[in-house]
């Protein structure tokens, strides 16, 4: 019945993790090393991926013009304006601190991990999407920043400091996964769950300690049922629209 209603098995993993820092979030001194568990996480996963993409594979991927510049303009143009819409939209229902979520939500690439789970879904080329979703991943670390900054005006004011700390997290791991990859890639692939358990772990440790965080500052007694019906309902026109959106692309592009 689960797996009907649940596909991909992440997803119910994901609403335990929201579920558990609602009742018990990380708080205190334990929030730092939360913190650096998650950043570890996320460094190793990227390293791992780096490891795990053949070089050849990245470069086709990168020449592939079509699949490429469709994406790239797809999530960093028809999903940052669908997130400025769902912005404007909620912003007479919702605190603007919250609708502004929605405009971080359209400007943020997917991860490698949900983009393999809805090509595989739609019967799509499983291999161009964790490609794609690597090099959106990667181009999302200089362009969702100067995005939300654009966007946001005042309100998304991001230093370099901050732009250097996820090019860090995220590019310098990938690239040293590449570099190694000669040495590490088959024991990689001999135990190819590694990948897929270090993707799913990353997101809900991540998960775990912003939701925390939420809960701490109190986001439960700040919104009242009326504001989550209408976070609920946006989130869902959300991906209704993302996804409708891609399926048509993809198939006036012949993709």
């Amino acid at each position: 019945m689960l797996s009907r209603i649940f596909p991909d098995r992440f997803v119910p993993i994901l609403f335990a993790t929201i579920l558990l820092a609602s009742l018990l979030p990380v708080r205190g001194a334990a929030v730092p090393i939360a913190q650096g568990v998650s950043t570890a996480a996320i460094i190793f996963l990227f390293f791992l991926n780096g490891v795990r993409l053949p070089r050849h594979e990245v470069l086709h991927g990168i020449r592939h013009w079509k699949l490429q510049g469709s994406a790239l303009a797809f999530c960093f143009g028809f999903m940052a304006l669908l997130g400025l819409a769902a912005q404007a939209a909620t912003a007479p229902l919702l605190p603007a601190t919250l609708t502004l979520g929605f405009l971080f939500l359209g400007i943020l690439p997917s991860t490698v991990q949900s983009a393999t789970a809805a090509s595989s879904l739609a019967g799509g080329n499983v291999a161009a999407s964790v490609v794609a979703a690597a090099l959106l991943n990667l181009s999302g670390v200089a362009l969702s920043p100067l995005l939300f900054a654009l966007l946001a005006g005042s309100e998304g004011d991001i230093h370099g400091e901050a732009v250097l700390r996820i090019v860090s997290i995220l590019l310098v791991p990938f690239v040293a996964g590449q570099l190694v990859q000669r040495w590490l890639r088959p024991w990689v692939l001999a135990h190819r769950g590694l990948a897929t358990f270090m993707d799913r772990t990353a997101i809900a440790i991540a998960v775990y300690v912003a939701f925390s965080a939420a809960v701490v500052a109190g986001i439960w007694g700040l919104l009242d049922g009326r504001e989550i019906a209408v976070v609920f309902a946006a989130v869902a026109a959300l991906l209704a629209l993302s996804f409708g959106g891609a399926w048509a692309l993809g198939g006036l592009l012949k993709l």
